[in-house]
């Protein structure tokens, strides 16, 4: 049913809880997990003009490697894992890139930010899941609970 899950990541330790579902299903469904990372330039545009972007770019273009190796890490030996690091709006990319590289299923963490909070702030997980052409599976994640620690829980979930 599923050859190819896209799960985007942030590189947070609260986002490896949607990892452990994405390996899960992996297993179950012979799958590719295709690791993602956006790195939102937007967020950075009110930097003053003397900043080097050059520096900045680079510096969040590593961080995001950073965030899609430690998927490969985490991800046992029998889960195939491809890694991608892009520039945008982190719901679109992350739209397009499930049609773009033809994914199956779109697994990702959502902090359950609620009330003014997703109104001031918006969710990421809320745009994909609105417009997403594949099935979203969300998963409520805790702030400091380790890969570990929720291992179990989607493990039941899984099952």
């Amino acid at each position: 049913m599923h050859d190819c899950i896209l799960v985007p990541t942030d590189g947070s330790v609260e986002g490896e809880q949607a990892l452990e579902y994405a390996i899960d299903l992996a297993r179950v469904h012979d799958a590719t997990i295709r690791a993602l990372y956006v790195v939102n330039a937007a967020s950075y545009g009110g930097l003053p003009m003397e900043t080097a972007w050059d520096g900045i770019s680079d510096a969040l273009r590593q961080e995001g490697q950073a965030a899609v190796e430690r998927v490969e890490e985490l991800a046992p030996e029998d889960v195939h894992v491809e890694t991608v690091v892009l520039e945008g709006s982190p719901s679109r990319v992350i739209v397009e890139e499930a049609g773009a590289e033809d994914c199956d299923l779109i697994v990702m963490g959502t902090h359950g930010r609620g009330g003014i909070d997703r109104l001031l702030l918006g969710s990421v997980a809320e745009r994909v899941v609105r417009s997403s052409p594949v099935p979203v599976l969300t998963v409520r994640v805790e702030r400091g609970e380790r890969l570990e620690d929720a291992s179990a829980d989607a493990q039941v979930a899984v099952e």
